[in-house]
């Protein structure tokens, strides 16, 4: 393709060295992956800056480079074309988009954001469009889906190549929709330029990311970005019981919609019940029974709900699709053993205060008092060291019995991940509190202590199927490892449960 092609819709772009007529064989914001004709894009990253490398990337064949300057240790060859632009990872979106045909205007691509929601929003979007008789593209945490085919996810939102690869790839297989994850890092860093948003949705807002964000109104307005972005085509759909959610349509071009259960809004759901066998829904005048369980999943099905209509969808043709789905993997699985009453494992990807919350307080509505609520629960090395104590704090507030653990300690020391959390108990928590670094034991023992009746919640990883430690990952998977337990046979004394309650 020719560069003066990939030009023609690059904002930010200043100025033109050398001949526009070159072709272009691929983008390239990795110097290590360049070859013979390809255009080197300089973009500044978190570890290093893309301009540093220009030279090697000469050295390897690029014809073309964009950046944000000329090294000015490096002369300009002749037979070169540089471009400078004002802002290369946005304009690496932009040339991708184009290289590959501006796929996301041959499709409806709606963006979900927020701290807690995304994969459960956007899988059950995929569900429900693909129940409907869509070809249906998904971009997400758990897995990238073209249709009825899945690929690995190796991140929430992918980097920008491989983002408008996938998108490529998604038109060209005729997906009519494709709902995507947009993480606060991949707006912030603009992974998502150059993607022409049919909609947005925010699901809501709490503690995360300030490891990387620094502060929570930077978080917030990485968040806000995707709506300000949104063209006038499109639509901005927000979450009106959240406080956040008005914020996030300020400066949005796009058609402004809100769903919620409490405040008035465009999309009024109420939850009549929930139980382990659903929810039982009132969304817009017309009751409906939903397979998933909690508050928060509420809040989740009307977003779809809204999404659906937003995207012309008929209201019967919507509610019945929305009683058929079912939850993403790892957000709320519930495995049952054989006791009488049994004992109830959850495994469940809440990895945020917030989130741990939500997840504890749908237990404590759905538990049969006596029984106990065990939470088992770990933080993440190398993230956001501010939430540790109140992740321990809310557990032990909200269960009978709180096991800490290693979640991906990463290059930390697990046990030092483990005393922060422990500074948020007080004597009274801790003496509820074990700490069992290895997870497998800490899930093992849990399941040991429960007894008929009990409720063991398994928190942190979700659909995760590893443990990363110091840069290695190794196999394992929560749900596995609860079954494993959980199942195994167990004797009770007839009159145990009663003596120990």
């Amino acid at each position: 393709m020719k560069l003066g092609t990939l030009l023609r819709d690059i904002p930010g772009l200043s100025d033109v060295n050398g001949p526009a007529d070159v072709a272009i064989r691929a983008i390239q914001p990795d110097s290590r992956r360049v070859e013979a004709g390809d255009c080197f894009v300089a973009v500044r990253g978190l570890s290093a800056d893309g301009h540093a490398f220009i030279a090697s990337a000469l050295q390897r064949g690029a014809s073309v480079v964009v950046g944000e300057h000329w090294p000015k240790d490096l002369s300009l060859p002749p037979t070169i074309t540089f471009v400078r632009v004002e802002n290369s990872a946005e304009a690496l979106g932009h040339l991708a988009s184009a290289f590959f045909g501006h796929p996301s205007r041959r499709m409806r691509v709606v963006g979900v954001t927020g701290t807690n929601g995304k994969t459960t929003v956007t899988t059950l979007l995929h569900q429900l469009f693909s129940a409907l008789g869509h070809t249906v593209g998904l971009i997400g945490t758990v897995e990238n889906r073209i249709g009825s085919k899945s690929i690995p996810s190796a991140l929430t939102t992918p980097d920008s190549i491989a983002l408008h690869t996938l998108l490529h790839q998604m038109a060209e297989a005729g997906c009519t929709e494709v709902f995507m994850e947009a993480s606060s890092h991949a707006i912030h860093q603009r992974r998502i330029a150059g993607i022409h948003f049919a909609g947005g949705v925010f699901t809501n807002l709490s503690h995360d990311h300030l490891d990387y964000h620094g502060t929570f109104a930077n978080y917030r307005d990485a968040k806000k970005r995707l709506f300000d972005d949104l063209p006038t085509s499109a639509f901005a759909l927000t979450n009106t019981d959240d406080r956040n959610g008005a914020y996030m349509l300020q400066n949005t071009r796009a058609a402004r919609y809100s769903y919620g259960l409490k405040n008035p809004a465009n999309f009024k759901a109420k939850m009549l019940e929930s139980t382990l066998a659903g929810l039982y829904l009132q969304i817009d005048g017309t009751e409906v029974h939903a397979r998933l369980v909690g508050t928060f999943n509420a809040y989740n099905l009307t977003a779809v709900y809204a999404v659906a209509r937003l995207l012309g969808v008929e209201k019967d043709a919507a509610l019945a699709a929305l009683s058929n789905l079912t939850g993403a993997e790892g957000r709320f699985e519930v495995i049952c053993d054989h006791s009488q009453p049994p004992r109830i494992g959850i495994v469940d990807y809440a990895h945020t205060p917030d989130a741990l919350r939500n997840v504890l307080e749908t237990i404590g509505h759905l538990r049969r008092r006596p029984a106990r609520i065990f939470t088992v629960v770990g933080c993440g090395g190398d993230r956001d060291k501010a939430k540790r104590p109140l992740m321990a704090q809310i557990a032990a507030q909200m269960s009978d019995q709180l096991i800490l653990t290693s979640d991906n300690p990463r290059t930390e020391d697990p046990r030092a991940i483990l005393r922060n959390m422990e500074e948020g108990l007080t004597p009274d928590m801790l003496a509820r509190t074990l700490t069992i670094e290895n997870r497998e034991q800490a899930i093992k023992t849990a399941c040991h202590m429960a007894l008929p009746g009990d409720i063991i919640l398994i928190a942190g990883k979700g659909h995760e199927k590893y443990q990363e430690v110091n840069g290695v990952r190794h196999a394992f998977d929560d749900k596995a490892v609860l079954q494993k337990f959980l199942l195994s046979k167990r004797h009770y004394p007839a009159d145990k449960y009663a003596e120990d309650m």
